[in-house]
This record gives C-alpha cells, structure tokens and sequence, in this order.
C-alpha cells in the first residue's frame, strides 16, 4: 500500500449533520475512484451482506475453516514478533533496524466481526511502520458468534491500557477500520469509564456506530454502497453483540458517552451506508469538547481511506502525518 502525498484539502470542522455541508471535494470522485468503484460493483462483495441467511452461512464455514490471521505481505524490511496476552495473539511489527523506537500505533482491524484480518491489513500496517517509522501492535480479536462485544471490548481496552502502560511518554495513536473503528471506540469509552488514560488519539476509517441501521436514508444509502448491505450488515452486529442489546455502545459506540475522548480523525464517504453515523459521530464528539477531524469524500465508498486511489492516498497521507508527528 502506497503512502501518497495529501492534496490541498482541509478537513472538515462544521458542527451540523448536514452532509452537503461537510462535503471536502465537492467536485466528486476522480477517475481512478469512479473505475475502482466500477469494478467493485461487479464483483461478488456485496452478495456476501445480501441477507441474515447468506452471513450465517458464511460463519458457519469460517467455523469449519478458519481463515489464517498470519502476517502476510509485509516485507523483509519488518519484524515480526508475537507475544499472546492471554489466549489472543498479538503481533508486533517494526522496522527492523529500529525495532525498538518511533510512537506506538494500535491497528485494529475490520471485517464485520465476522472476519479475520487479511492481507491488504497487513500490507497497510507495513506501510506504516515503513512510512511513519512506527511501531504497531495487532491483537487478533476472536471474531462472533464465538466471541461477542460483552467480551471483546473490554478485552480490548485492557489490552489498550497495557500498551499506553508499556508506552509511557511514547505517542501512541489507534487506528482502526470499519469494525476495527468500532471497536477503537468502543474501547476507548471503557478506558475512560475505568479510569484509564487514553491513546493520544483515535483514527477511525468508516466507523460503524450504530448497527440497528435504522436511519430512513439509509435505505437509499444502500442501493449505492457497492460494498454492505443493510440485511447482512444488520445479522454480523447482531451476532456480535450476543445476549447484548444491538443499541449498547459496546456494540454501537455512537450511543455511548464521547466526553474524555481521545481527539480523533474521521474518514468516510457518501458511497458508505454508515456514512450518517460518522457524521453524527463527529458532531457528538465535538458538542463533548472532543477536536475532531471529518474528512467526508463526495462518492467514496467504505474503507476509501485503504483503496489504491488519490482520495485514498490523500487519506493515507494524513494518516500518517497523524501517527508520525509529536
């Protein structure tokens, strides 16, 4: 995945949910992103959240296979080193000839839950750790049914708190996509509620914040997401969140409280069904005294910020200056 250099765009600082307001390029999506998106719409991604029935099945072979959560595709410039907290594996990747310096990113990754983390995950955090000089820490999150929110958060936060432990002074930033970014927040919330300090800041690539997925023009939203649909999207949050309601912030984070919160970087576009959620995510925030940064890109769809076009290498270039300065 290749870093690229951040356009002119400023992000966004409005506080309404008006989204013709928080547009950042309001002259619509690049060619590359307009064929990406063409491309995407032609393959089988979106069939896999057509229905409750077609996710379950998917999980029920995921059960009978697991998929591999391995480092793939990093390069021989980083080293990997695995230490378990308790029955996760957590991965360490650097530079290899600076192992032990540079801020601290935790990478959590996305998938619906329901997903392991795959190789274009790794092929991101090798870029940050070759990009940023930084030093990421991967814990591989169990995924539902077999484990649910009641668990996975605040696992996470406890995991969170040992890393910020082990940081010290040193920055440390986390950064998460999709459900990644959930979970990110949600993990935040319940290192305030503990007591705990929280990261230095929080990055959240296509946050899903609510997965009731009860917004009227969501239905809308929908039929031009190229990637999620309302029906699938609706079963992974609802096996995620177990015997939980599917409305507790460990499972829908915008419903928790944002006051104490790390200062975050939002990233998503108007092809996303969770669109809304981010931008009610960033006024919330804000209305808490927490510095948010919206960037919303007209015509983008979810994850943009990882896709191999200049509005994702413009995201990425943010991202990174992000992890990287003091």
């Amino acid at each position: 995945m290749r870093m690229g250099d951040m356009s002119s765009t400023q992000p966004v600082r409005g506080n309404g949910p008006n989204p013709q307001q928080l547009l950042l390029d309001d002259a619509g999506p690049s060619l590359r992103s307009r064929a990406l998106v063409g491309l995407l719409r032609l393959l089988p991604i979106k069939t896999r959240m057509a229905s409750a029935a077609v996710v379950q099945e998917h999980v029920r072979r995921l059960a009978l296979r697991p998929a591999s959560y391995e480092p793939t595709g990093l390069g021989r410039d980083i080293q990997v080193t695995r230490k378990d907290v308790g029955e996760w594996p957590v991965y360490h990747t650097a530079l290899s000839d600076s192992p032990d310096s540079g801020n601290y990113v935790v990478f959590l990754h996305g998938g619906g839950y329901i997903n392991e983390i795959v190789r274009a995950h790794w092929r991101f955090i090798g870029a940050l750790n070759r990009a940023a000089r930084v030093r990421c820490v991967v814990p591989i999150y169990p995924l539902a049914p077999r484990a649910t929110a009641k668990e996975v958060v605040p696992a996470t936060g406890e995991l969170l708190r040992k890393v910020l432990e082990d940081a010290g002074s040193t920055k440390l930033t986390v950064v998460g996509n999709s459900a990644g970014a959930a979970l990110g927040l949600a993990a935040a919330q319940w290192l305030r509620d503990a007591g705990c300090r929280q990261p230095d800041g929080l990055i959240l690539i296509s946050p899903g914040g609510d997965f009731s997925i009860s917004r009227p023009e969501q239905i809308a939203i929908a039929a031009s997401d190229p990637i999620n649909d309302i029906a699938g999207a609706r079963e992974a949050g609802r096996l995620y969140a177990g015997e939980l309601d599917i409305a507790h912030p460990y499972v829908s984070p915008l419903n928790g409280d944002f006051r104490g919160l790390a200062p975050m970087i939002l990233f998503s576009g108007t092809l996303d069904l969770f669109y809304p959620d981010c931008i009610e995510l960033a006024a919330e925030a804000r209305a808490a005294g927490v510095p948010v940064e919206l960037h919303l890109r007209r015509g983008q769809p979810h994850n943009y910020a990882a896709m191999p076009t200049p509005e994702g290498r413009q995201a990425r270039a943010i991202i990174l200056r992000a992890v990287a300065k003091d």
